[in-house]
């Protein structure tokens, strides 16, 4: 893969550097310190990957991200060294397009490929993201629903610009909102419990961590919290597991779209927002065989209109829409 970084301290990129010789098939093909120098350096060679820091002079890692991804776009990583104090700046870059987040590998401490291993795992995700993924048909059990369940459900998937996209759809929801939701973002669980937070302040509504064992409920918007996948189960409650493996995604909007089409009882909506690769296209369409309404982003108010064309190219979003569109509509259907 060739990689390009982006980072003011020297020392980072030596840390970088030394954790990408670990796979041979890395090839780091330039090195930009400040964002300015990576808009233009990104324009002559566009990288498959960018390792981008956050606070950099002239113009940070945010900036970068959106000016990139606007005009030369690529893959991102946020890698940083204060991931606790730069929360707000990280979603704001994942708004923006990137990826994912990764702590800047340490030198000197304990064995260097263990350092590196966070690194190169968050990298194989992104080449599976990039590339050419199984899209072949997961069989499901057959649906269970019953009339007695009358509560309503919004599952919603997103990864890169979910964070942004996630904040203008819940903000734009009113404060009763009567159907249960439940979100899943493709980001690490270290920054789940900030981006949770960081919803409920931006948003105005309850958002928080989902439990393992609990049920999706009306006044609260439950959001994936670990590296494991969070299905539905047939008694109705949410658990996290590491099965299916081979779903290299963590946590899959498939496993869990997959999960409410064949248990979840009541009515359903599925809302597939902007993102890189096919995740939640194949779960999305189960969804809709099973009866439920589905909605996907457009085009146009995408940050990275990956996921929802795919779900468009296989016939499997019943509506699509511009991202302001999606909250009204929502209201709509669980108002009537």
């Amino acid at each position: 893969m060739k990689i390009a970084i982006v980072n003011d301290m020297p020392m980072a990129v030596e840390a970088l550097r030394r954790a990408l010789a670990f796979e041979p098939a890395h090839q780091v093909v330039w090195v930009a310190s400040n964002g300015a120098e990576a808009v233009e350096r990104c324009a002559e060679l566009t990288p498959d990957l960018i390792l981008m820091d956050l606070i950099m002079p002239v113009m940070d890692g945010v900036e970068a991200t959106r000016r990139i991804m606007a005009e030369t776009p690529c893959a991102i990583v946020i890698v940083t060294v204060d991931r606790e104090q730069n929360v707000h700046r990280v979603f704001e870059a994942m708004g923006h397009g990137a990826l994912d987040v990764v702590d800047t590998p340490a030198i000197g401490a304990g064995n260097p490929k263990d350092a590196a291993a966070p690194l190169l795992r968050k990298i194989l995700n992104i080449g599976w993201l990039i590339g050419q993924r199984d899209s072949r048909v997961r069989p499901t059990p057959a649906p269970l629903r019953e009339a007695s369940q009358r509560q309503g459900l919004v599952a919603i998937g997103s990864s890169a610009g979910g964070p942004a996209a996630l904040e203008v759809l819940l903000k734009a929801l009113p404060q009763d909102f009567p159907a249960a939701i439940v979100l899943v973002q493709h980001v690490d669980q270290v920054f789940a419990a900030g981006m949770a937070q960081w919803l409920s302040s931006s948003s105005g509504l309850q958002v928080r961590l989902a439990r393992d064992g609990e049920p999706p409920q009306s006044g609260a918007v439950l959001l994936a919290g670990t590296n494991h996948h969070i299905r539905l189960l047939k008694n109705g409650t949410l658990a996290y597991t590491a099965e299916p493996v081979n779903e290299i995604y963590r946590p899959s909007i498939d496993v869990f779209f997959e999960s409410v089409a064949s248990y979840w009882n009541g009515d359903a909506v599925g809302v597939l927002l902007t993102g890189m690769g096919r995740d939640g296209a194949q779960g999305l369409k189960l969804m809709r065989q099973r009866g439920f309404l589905t909605i996907a982003q457009d085009q146009r108010s995408c940050a990275v209109y990956g996921m929802p064309k795919a779900a468009a190219a296989i016939d499997a979003a019943k509506e699509i829409r511009p991202l302001d569109t999606i909250a009204p509509r929502l209201t709509e259907v669980f108002t009537q």
